[in-house]
């Protein structure tokens, strides 16, 4: 199963549908809003929501939405990166609810050589996310330090690092004795 792109594999205007999408629960968004210390009512108290919002219920935090987003986008586009370099814009273009399902797709903007080391280069790509009724969430642009092919090769191949098992003798299974047996 491949996981992320060298910077040959990258091509200009490429849209990479990522898949499968996630539901997102009122304890993935509160815990993720526990774990990062936002404690806006906005996101934890569905009564202050009810009642004083537009919305009229909590609100996905929007960190979570990005950071899903990211998450989704890292086997088609991350997977192998060297460096995640910038985060160029993020924008939230409508609310995320508890119960809706994110979807993402990513289109290489750019990609460039790295000026100072010929095995890497830098990919540009920008990330959407919608809801199960394509309403577009989220949007954000990042530059991605991705390596060459010649740079996999040198580190070992697709799955560097990764032990073999080591083999097991074939033998005879032992018995264990019977009560009374010795």
């Amino acid at each position: 199963m491949r996981f992320g792109r060298t910077f040959e594999e990258f091509e200009v205007g490429a849209v990479y549908q990522h898949w499968p999408g996630k539901t997102v629960t009122e304890y993935d968004d509160h815990l993720f809003c526990l774990l990062t210390m936002n404690h806006h009512p906005l996101h934890l108290d569905a009564h202050y929501a009810e009642r004083t919002t537009d919305f009229g219920k909590n609100v996905v935090v929007g960190n979570y939405v990005y950071s899903l987003l990211l998450g989704m986008s890292v086997p088609d586009v991350s997977g192998k990166a060297i460096a995640n370099l910038e985060v160029e814009s993020l924008r939230h273009i409508a609310p995320t609810f508890h119960g809706d399902t994110l979807y993402g797709e990513t289109t290489v903007l750019d990609k460039t050589p790295s000026r100072s080391k010929s095995d890497r280069g830098i990919v540009q790509v920008e990330t959407r996310g919608y809801t199960q009724e394509g309403t577009v969430v989220c949007v954000f642009r990042r530059k991605v330090m991705v390596p060459t092919e010649s740079y996999v090769k040198e580190r070992g191949g697709e799955q560097p690092g990764r032990p073999r098992p080591k083999s097991v003798p074939h033998s005879a299974p032992k018995s264990t004795p019977k009560s009374g047996e010795k």
